[in-house]
């Protein structure tokens, strides 16, 4: 076998300096996903400030929509991580090169699927969803214009997966900043200088994808160990596309199901009109923030784990496992205060509108004050896949929480904008006491048994 390091990697299979080892990988995953948001984040303030609330309210009621398309697929990333780091652990050179040409086709394949459902039911799911009718038609239009760069956002996404597997998480970030800057650039060339409206910010965040995409193509290319990529080889390994479909399938029919009880929750927003719309999308901008501590954590546990699990390093699994736990509820859980603490200013950048800003502020205090409590599901949840239990985590989320979120909406037992949104709290407790017990139960007794094997 090759070698797969990099100055940029991170040797995963020593204990000496763990903790630092896993802040290391979490800092440009959480960079990264800063990055990403600020797509999304700029593209609302900018219309925001620039346009007005309808067309903030067109663009911000399009986030639970692009995330129920967009996780199926993302959840296959997850597979592409895991299955690698399990070939690192193993030294299974020929299976990391299988995985990752799988992996880059599978991305391909997959970004031109979301291309063609983004475009052809754009409208029908928004329509479904309850849109006021005075931003429909601005909607539509956003979202199938950012669909267009659904390819290049599944190659970073995979791409970026296959770099994690051997510990470089910074490479993946400077890929994205070069993509963020040229998103902000051609937001203001397209909005102001131009006089666009929703179509601009949305062609501006098409072509960043394909910025970062570029760029992580280009590191894969110019890689010299088994992570290489070769365009000659881009097809599907039917073994290797099993083994991260197997793991990766059920992490993204979770993150669809997770986006279909928030479209619910959309649906419930929507029907309060254009104000809370607006407002709740600023909030939800600051909780994608609050959130991508929890996923860069989880996404740290995934590649440590795998890698050490497919190394026969059990004790290292537990301690991984438990050093991200606190690390990711601390972390979350100082960002949800600081946020919740200078929420007037932090409300102001996106929007100048009293009734705007008091929903805004309602959601915050609701909801993000408490995103901590999601860290106790995500963290095992990760843990669990990464030695190969895909299917019991996504049960757990679902019916914990997704299922009892739809169930809410539907029921109609909340008559304000707050009260809709208390179900965030509940299940975020909810699931996070079964997932954890699940994760107990369940390593215990795989490292039992492999264990024995070993002996």
């Amino acid at each position: 076998m090759s070698n797969n390091t990099h100055k940029s990697s991170i040797n995963m299979l020593e204990r000496e300096g763990l903790t630092r080892k896993l802040i290391m990988f979490v800092i440009p995953i959480l960079a990264c996903g800063i990055v990403q948001q600020s797509f999304n984040a700029v593209d609302i303030a900018v219309v925001g400030k620039f346009v007005g609330h309808g067309a903030l309210a067109a663009v911000g009621s399009n986030g639970p929509v692009i995330s129920l398309i967009v996780n199926l697929f993302m959840g296959l990333s997850l597979g592409a991580n895991v299955i690698i780091a399990n070939f690192i652990g193993q030294r299974n050179g020929d299976g990391i090169r299988k995985a990752v040409s799988t992996s880059i086709c599978l991305a391909i394949v997959c970004g031109i699927g979301m291309t063609a459902i983004g475009l052809s039911v754009a409208r029908h799911i928004l329509t479904l969803l309850e849109t006021p009718s005075e931003v429909i038609d601005k909607a539509t239009e956003y979202l199938m214009i950012f669909s267009t760069g659904f390819p290049g956002m599944m190659i970073f996404n995979f791409g970026s997966a296959i770099l994690r597997s051997i510990g470089d998480t910074k490479r993946p970030f400077y890929c994205l900043v070069g993509g963020g800057l040229v998103n902000v650039t051609l937001n203001l060339v397209f909005v102001i200088g131009m006089g666009m409206q929703v179509e601009g910010v949305a062609i501006a965040t098409s072509i960043s994808n394909y910025v970062s995409a570029a760029g992580i193509i280009y590191l894969l290319l110019k890689e010299t160990g088994d992570i290489k990529l070769h365009l000659k080889n881009i097809r599907f390994y039917s073994t290797e596309l099993k083994k991260i479909i197997q793991i990766g399938l059920p992490a993204g029919v979770q993150g669809m199901v997770f986006a279909l009880s928030n479209v619910f929750i959309q649906s419930g927003i929507n029907s309060f009109g254009p104000e809370t719309v607006s407002g709740s999308a600023v909030a939800l901008t600051y909780e994608f923030y609050c959130y991508f501590v929890i996923v860069a954590f989880t996404q740290a546990c995934i590649a440590f784990v795998g890698q050490n699990f497919g190394a026969g390093q059990y004790d290292m699994c537990r301690s991984i496992f438990k050093r991200c736990m606190i690390l990711s509820l601390v972390s979350c859980g100082i960002l949800n205060i600081l946020i919740y603490g200078i929420s007037p200013y932090a409300i102001s950048v996106f929007t100048d509108d009293p009734a705007v800003a008091g929903h805004a502020a309602m959601r915050i205090c609701g909801v993000l004050l408490f995103q901590f409590m999601a860290c106790s599901y995500e963290i095992p949840g990760g843990a669990l896949r990464a030695v190969g239990y895909s299917v019991l985590p996504m049960i757990v989320t679902i019916l914990g929480t997704c299922i009892l979120r739809i169930v809410w909406c539907s029921s109609h037992l909340w008559d304000t904008f707050s009260q809709l949104l208390m179900i965030y709290p509940i299940t975020w407790a909810l699931t996070g006491t079964i997932m954890l017990a699940a994760y107990f139960i369940i390593m215990k007794k795989v490292l039992r048994k492999n264990l024995l094997q070993k002996e």
